[in-house]
């Protein structure tokens, strides 16, 4: 994920069993095939450069067992820990809540739900029906990373498509390289877990 241009865009396949999506910068380019494992007890998600799967640059796995307070560490190739982003337990039930934590422990992002209500339509328009298929075009939630200042530098939003598969990232602030990789990957991780609960 060098030099990226912003907005990306992440794209779900529907024509894998896995839980996997493609991410693409402004001029449409690859910059990294997301690929979680199946059948494990703890996650665990490969991160590569394309979706050849030719070479691993990122790791995120689980400090635990699926738990709501679980902490998901990023890992570069050669092993060394980027940081981690963490769930807010019990509160994310209700509004998503995630913390962004740098390779030093040190809590430097807080990720947040921006609107709860649409998630709570999203789940009840998609019991319903032939009418719960398209959902994902009318109910589409937007997450603020927001800095130690409460200052928004990047929103990810649910776009609308059919299954609810695409989400663009846009850039509001500028970032540190080290920071907005490590916000990505956090993204990365909250995107798989948030889009598995509806």
């Amino acid at each position: 994920m060098q030099n990226i241009s912003f907005p990306l865009n992440f794209k779900f396949n529907i024509s894998t069993f896995a839980n996997d999506f493609v991410a693409t910068d402004a001029s449409g380019a690859t910059v990294a095939y997301v690929r979680q494992k199946m059948f494990k007890l703890k996650e665990d998600i490969l991160i590569y450069n394309d979706e050849n799967k030719t070479e691993v640059n990122y790791r995120i796995q689980a400090d635990r067992w699926i738990d709501f307070s679980a902490a998901y560490s990023f890992k570069d190739k050669a092993g060394n820990e980027l940081g981690k982003i963490a769930r807010k337990g019990w509160r994310s039930i209700w509004k998503a809540q995630y913390e962004l934590i740098d390779q030093n422990q040190k809590l430097q992002y807080h990720i947040r739900e921006d609107n709860a209500w649409v998630k709570v339509f999203d789940s009840m328009f998609g019991e319903i029906p032939i009418l719960g298929m398209f959902t994902g075009y009318f109910f589409n939630p937007s997450y603020s990373v927001i800095d130690l200042n409460n200052k928004a530098v990047v929103k990810l939003k649910k776009e609308g498509s059919f299954f609810g598969r695409k989400f663009s990232v846009s850039k509001l602030q500028e970032i540190d390289k080290d920071d907005e990789y490590r916000i990505l990957l956090g993204l990365m991780m909250m995107v798989l877990l948030e889009r598995r609960k509806g």
